[in-house]
């Protein structure tokens, strides 16, 4: 039986004219269609608003996130991966398909940080995939209550991994949170806008997947 995905409408904009910013003035995100409905089920502490934009033109994908949260922890010991998997951050993840063979991952901390890879089920993960360095550009603001990642992905290389079938994109959003618990140690809370169904947090699995309809 094939799955039903939960949908979301990606709207089509004017080619954007090159600039010296690697993604949208404001202007363009008001017309974007806003993602709100997120959830952490294996918590029942309550979490800040997320709100997820995204746009497309001929060249680019562009998305947003804007996170209602000043209270934002980085993991600075160095730029590894390891740091940015101990910091706050947002995710999108991409599939080429169901099985989940493969699907690329990548995942951005407040300070603009990306940590990319490839991954093949059961969490399989290959850390040396880059996405294309001139295919990807991020960049992250704050204000007095939130803060904003966002960035652009060239549509070609969305189609060189075979991510754009159909104009619709399967994709998992995400964010990982991390409090100040006892002995000066964070623990993660993972939201999702799509409830895996699993017992323990896994965004690593078919079911936190769902789709960008490319209108």
């Amino acid at each position: 039986m094939t799955e039903i995905l939960k949908e979301y409408q990606v709207i089509l904009i004017d080619k954007i004219q090159k600039n010296n910013d690697p993604v949208l003035i404001p202007f363009f995100w008001e017309k974007a269609n806003c993602l709100t409905d997120f959830c952490s089920p294996w918590k029942t502490d309550s979490f800040s608003k997320i709100e997820f934009k995204a746009l497309h033109d001929s060249e680019n994908f562009y998305f947003n996130f804007r996170v209602f949260d000043t209270d934002i922890y980085i993991d600075q010991k160095d730029d590894s991966f390891l740091s940015i998997g101990n910091s706050d951050r947002v995710e999108l993840f991409f599939r080429t398909n169901e099985s989940l063979n493969p699907y690329y991952c990548l995942e951005i901390d407040t300070s603009g940080r990306i940590m990319d890879f490839i991954a093949l089920p059961e969490k399989d993960f290959d850390f040396s995939w880059k996405w294309p360095k001139n295919d990807i550009e991020v960049k992250t603001s704050k204000d007095e209550i939130s803060f904003i990642v966002e960035g652009r992905i060239s549509i070609q290389s969305l189609k060189d991994l075979h991510l754009i079938q159909n104009n619709t994109i399967e994709a998992g959003v995400f964010r990982a949170k991390f409090s100040l618990v006892e002995n000066l140690q964070h623990d993660p809370t993972w939201i999702s806008w799509v409830n895996p169904n699993t017992e323990t947090p896994n965004f690593h699995i078919a079911s936190s997947f769902g789709k960008f309809i490319l209108l």
